[in-house]
């Protein structure tokens, strides 16, 4: 049987746990990562050296390799705050700068780097510029940086990207229209809605690319809300926004968690982006028109909530071989 063709789109560090399941399955599998992040390490590399950030591209390259796991910790190392102009940089976030700059594109880079770690997939830069992300709150503010968005107490209404040096639309990494097109299966997510999932599909040649594919579209939709993005969203919010920005409904089935997160599990130390599990509104996701699939797609470990990569990744690899 010839491989099913999924395409994951997102960032973060939703998308890193479901790839890192589906690279065991029989898939051909292509990752699309965000790269509007400026905040962090990454925003300090893309303020330096003028290239895309590495940080959820990164994340992405070790998820889909089979490297041991001492490769894995030296790559993920991140350098103590005490070590100057060094401190808070992971080792491959500089490594991955490096080769950018080496090749002159940091689409380039991922590739070397892709080869150098045999992955078995394909990873993809959503573009190969510097973007910046603006979100438009519901009382007219705007904010413009991926990570000043969280600190503005309001509702966002919509986000949309530009070319940070010239304010022009962004242009979509060579082959992802091509990826996009020839997909049986999309997955959007798992991953913060304004800031890993929305950055990648309001670029204009994939949000035209996700309204001409044949491919199933599925969204996994977020275990628990998000303080400055998504407080008090229901599932069926989630999908609203998303085909607000896309222009038409486009989502052909939602992947929802079932699983209650026990009360005071949370560590709201750790993880204080996180408010409270995300409610259920079958009724509006099917006013959407959308199929739900809702199973315990839960893992609980170090005090958050994260998803199951393996269960999700049964149920998309299920989806891919109906199509």
């Amino acid at each position: 049987m010839s491989k099913p063709k999924i395409v994951v789109i997102g960032g973060g560090t939703g998308i890193p746990v479901v790839l890192k399941a589906l690279r065991k399955e029989h898939v051909d599998l292509t990752a699309i990562v965000t790269v509007a992040d400026d905040g962090g390490s990454s925003g300090r590399i893309r303020s330096a050296v003028n290239i895309a950030p590495p940080g959820d591209l990164r994340n992405v390259l070790i998820a889909m390799s089979d490297m041991p796991k001492f490769n894995e910790e030296i790559l993920q190392y991140r350098f103590d705050e005490s070590d100057g102009e060094f401190a808070g940089h992971p080792l491959g976030n500089l490594i991955i700068a490096a080769v950018a700059e080496m090749q002159g594109s940091t689409y380039r880079a991922i590739q070397t780097l892709a080869k150098f770690f045999h992955i078995d997939g394909k990873i993809y830069p959503s573009s190969d510029m510097t973007l910046t992300l603006h979100a438009v709150f519901k009382d007219g503010h705007e904010v413009s940086g991926e990570s000043h968005i969280a600190g503005y107490k309001g509702q966002i209404d919509h986000v949309y990207l530009t070319e940070t040096s010239t304010g022009e639309d962004p242009i979509a990494s060579r082959n992802v229209v091509k990826s996009i097109m020839e997909a049986d299966t999309i997955v959007l997510g798992p991953g913060s809605l304004f800031t890993s999932i929305l950055p990648n599909i309001v670029i204009p040649e994939i949000c035209e690319a996700l309204w001409k594919t044949s491919a199933r579209i599925v969204y996994v939709c977020n275990i628990m809300t998000q303080r400055g993005e998504t407080e008090h969203f229901t599932d069926a919010d989630h999908v609203r926004v998303l085909h607000e920005h896309l222009g038409t409904n486009i989502i052909d089935t939602v992947l929802v968690n079932s699983e209650k997160v026990p009360k005071e599990y949370m560590n709201s130390n750790k993880f204080d982006e996180y408010l409270v599990q995300v409610d259920h509104d079958f009724e509006a996701l099917t006013a959407q028109h959308v199929n739900i699939i809702s199973n315990n797609f839960l893992n609980l470990r170090d005090g958050g909530a994260f998803h199951d990569g393996e269960a999700v990744a049964k149920e998309i690899v299920t989806i891919a071989n109906r199509v």
